[in-house]
């Protein structure tokens, strides 16, 4: 009975452990979170776990995922970037007059191609210039915006180019799918994998971590801030063309705001502010939060506007535990 005690008080240790380990996980509280508000909306209405909703959901969080992956690849290196939203909305007008005059595809690349380009500026910026990030990023926000306003007057600009590019981004697939659901899934696996089993993830997390360290251990921080900032805007940029095929339609004051939701996404997944800790399936969890709570609020009947002051609370919440975490660790 003795020995039967003893494995009893064994395996109840690792349990503990185990269950210790798993809280610490950078996704642990979002996947809470998840649940609860899934089970929550699915009970408060009859519509909200249909197919026509669930594929509603998707098609919001991939435009607000896949910006927030790129958003979290940089925060994780220790930086932010601002711009996305501008980059998101000045890459679908770009696409779409490119597209008008030549071809989706040719568009598609040259847009891309000047979105790493800004990305690419914003990262010289900030290193070069010393500019915190916040700054410059900013900065790079309100001049795109203001640019793309001053040539556009406010005014739409309507996709009447070739099917291409719409097909292969985000037209239907059947059952309410879309391209851009599968884009957004295989980006997070792509992006998972690349940060906690490659080389340059360790860089990432080393850079964001403490700078000075990995550069004794020989990464090349300012070149893996560049890349980062470069990403940060291609996957901002992929996103607006996303968003611009699906609505055939440009506008200037498309993606307003949308950085801060890309930053909360991250955060809420579990990405540090002060960078060094994260992992892209916790921004996955946290896109479709957003998501989930943007439709599930209006569906079990609370008006629009509360969206953000939920966002807002879970932002908090997310940041408190995160900071938490981080002293248990130190």
């Amino acid at each position: 009975m003795k020995e039967t005690a003893n494995d009893l008080g064994i395996e109840t240790r690792r349990q503990v452990l185990n269950f210790s380990q798993i809280r610490r996980w950078p996704e642990f509280g979002v996947i809470i979170a998840f649940l609860v508000l899934f089970i929550i909306f699915s009970i408060f209405s009859s519509k909200f776990l249909t197919l026509r909703n669930i594929t509603g959901i998707l098609t919001i969080v991939s435009e607000l995922g896949i910006m927030a992956i790129g958003v979290a690849f940089l925060m994780i290196a220790g930086e932010f970037d601002l711009s996305v939203s501008s980059v998101y909305a000045f890459s679908g007008f770009l696409f779409v007059t490119l597209a008008n005059r030549f071809n989706s595809p040719l568009a598609f690349v040259i847009t891309l191609a000047i979105a790493a380009f800004i990305g690419f500026c914003n990262g010289m910026i900030t290193l070069r210039a010393h500019i915190p990030s916040f700054i410059a990023t900013l900065g790079m926000m309100l001049f795109l915006r203001g640019s793309l306003l001053a040539v556009t007057g406010g005014e739409s600009v309507s996709y009447k180019s070739d099917a291409i590019m719409p097909t292969m981004l985000t037209r239907f697939i059947g059952y309410g799918f879309r391209p851009s659901h599968i884009w957004f899934f295989l980006l997070t696996l792509l992006f998972s994998l690349i940060l906690t089993n490659t080389r340059y993830g360790n860089w990432v997390f080393a850079t964001g971590g403490n700078k000075e360290v990995a550069r004794a251990m020989g990464v090349n921080v300012n070149k893996v801030k560049v890349t980062n900032f470069i990403l940060s805007s291609l996957m901002a940029s992929l996103s607006g063309c996303i968003v611009i095929s699906r609505f055939k339609l440009a506008n200037a004051s498309f993606g307003t705001g949308m950085e801060l939701e890309a930053i909360a996404s991250a955060v809420i997944g579990g990405t540090f502010l002060t960078g060094g800790y994260g992992t892209i399936i916790g921004v996955f969890f946290g896109a479709f939060l957003m998501g989930m709570m943007r439709t599930g609020l209006v569906m079990i009947g609370a008006p629009a506007y509360w969206y953000q002051t939920f966002v807002g609370a879970i932002l908090i919440i997310a940041a408190t535990i995160n900071l938490k975490l981080r002293r248990l660790e130190m």
